[in-house]
């Protein structure tokens, strides 16, 4: 074979299975997401503070996770980079990444023993660069907080 194909056809074969695992991986977190927040359903969250409501315990609870996209999504965005427009292939890592993150928090909420959460925030960052000059993102943390209460009963 070609060396010139060896080289060509070796990054793409690499790029279509990261891809393919990368599919497979994230169809298996949404469906473990949308069984957790069938659990969770009942745990008020609210991004404001009623005021008629009565606390007997509160405390901050929150939760976070770290989410990279595949060598596949990443290319896919490097390539859309070049012209301009909407990161479609990046979507789908924000969404499940904001979704875990509530999810973890309202899971903190309920080990806590609280039966609500006030005043729900969500915080995105970059935590780690691709490339040597500080550019490019490897991965983002979502964090999502709140304050946890259990109402107190009349």
């Amino acid at each position: 074979m070609e060396p010139f194909l060896f080289y060509l056809i070796l990054p793409l074969g690499l790029l279509v299975v990261g891809g393919l695992v990368g599919l497979i991986i994230q169809r298996r977190h949404y469906a473990s997401i949308d069984r957790r927040e069938a659990a969770t359903r009942s745990l008020t969250a609210l991004t404001f503070d009623p005021e008629d409501w009565e606390a007997s315990a509160s405390s901050l609870v929150r939760g976070s996770v770290v989410m990279s996209p595949d060598h596949l999504r990443r290319f896919l965005s490097w390539l859309k980079g070049l012209v301009g427009g909407r990161l479609r292939s990046l979507e789908p890592v924000l969404d499940r990444g904001r979704r875990e993150a509530v999810l973890r928090m309202k899971e903190a909420a309920l080990a806590a023993g609280h039966d609500a959460i006030l005043n729900i925030r969500l915080e995105t960052c970059r935590i780690a660069s691709s490339r040597s000059d500080g550019k490019g993102t490897t991965g983002v943390e979502l964090v999502a907080y709140g304050t946890g209460i259990t109402r107190a009963r009349p």
